[in-house]
């Protein structure tokens, strides 16, 4: 959500590697007109989301292949999350809310020591602070504060509304802006790994959750800062990542 310019942009090499999800050139899909029907008449698409993509990248990929005009995802992923994102196509786009309402679950990673103003990697580190007194235990004890009902600020860099203008549009301009917090769910917060500064964890929360915030405020929690380093959705009620297809996979099952 931060400028075309982002630290991550400047950056990307060197912290996730070369280019390989780079969004591939439009290509032309030559598909039969029962497949396009079908699709006019409406599915409901699992999509491994890339690296570097936004979710509306996706949803125009396919609705181009497609040739269709009925297309829409049910949850924004971030363009540096990764995972499972719901296209619906025809009449199932009346279901989108109801997917969107699924609870979610995701992996990940924090980096512990710094912050950053987008609370990912989308803006540069700053801030930085020793992680020599932060211990594993005080990490998986510290858990516990975000497990169950809580009360979470989403991010000044979110597509939240505030009076018809989105947040991040608002940051951009340096507007400042008070952020009311929101009642959300978290059901499992467990860590899978530690290798200081970085935190790998696995998530299950309600819709409306922002790991971003999730980062940044255990960091504030630890007393050193933190921020979210990567992001994989794997599960949205019952569908899982495990069945989707990315985009180029998709793509070759029209052909």
């Amino acid at each position: 959500m931060a400028n075309k310019d982002s630290y991550w942009r400047k950056h990307k090499e060197k912290i996730h590697g070369t280019g390989e999800n780079e969004k591939p050139r439009a290509e032309p899909v030559e598909i039969s007109s029962e497949i396009k029907a079908s699709y006019e008449e409406g599915k409901v698409l699992l999509i491994d989301k890339q690296l570097h993509w936004t979710s509306f990248d996706a949803v125009r990929k396919i609705r181009n292949s497609l040739r269709i005009k009925k297309v829409g995802h049910a949850g924004t992923l971030d363009p540096l999350a990764t995972g499972l994102l719901i296209i619906c196509t025809g009449k199932f786009t009346k279901k989108i809310n109801e997917y969107m309402a699924q609870e979610k679950e995701y992996t990940g990673s924090f980096t512990l020591g710094a912050v950053t103003p987008t609370y990912d990697l989308e803006s540069e580190p700053q801030q930085h602070k020793s992680t020599a007194a932060v211990t594993a235990e005080m990490i998986r004890e510290t858990t516990a504060v975000f497990t169950g009902e809580i009360q979470q600020v989403p991010p000044i860099y979110s597509a939240i509304k505030k009076q018809g203008t989105a947040l991040y549009e608002l940051a951009r301009r340096g507007v400042d802006v008070e952020l009311e917090p929101r009642k959300v769910f978290i059901r499992i917060f467990e860590i899978t790994a530690v290798e200081m500064p970085v935190v790998h964890f696995r998530i299950i929360c309600s819709t409306g959750t922002y790991i971003r915030s999730v980062a940044h405020d255990f960091g504030v929690a630890l007393g050193c800062g933190a921020y979210l380093s990567a992001l994989r959705r794997t599960r949205i009620g019952e569908f899982s990542v495990d069945d989707a297809f990315t985009i180029e996979t998709f793509i070759d099952t029209l052909k």
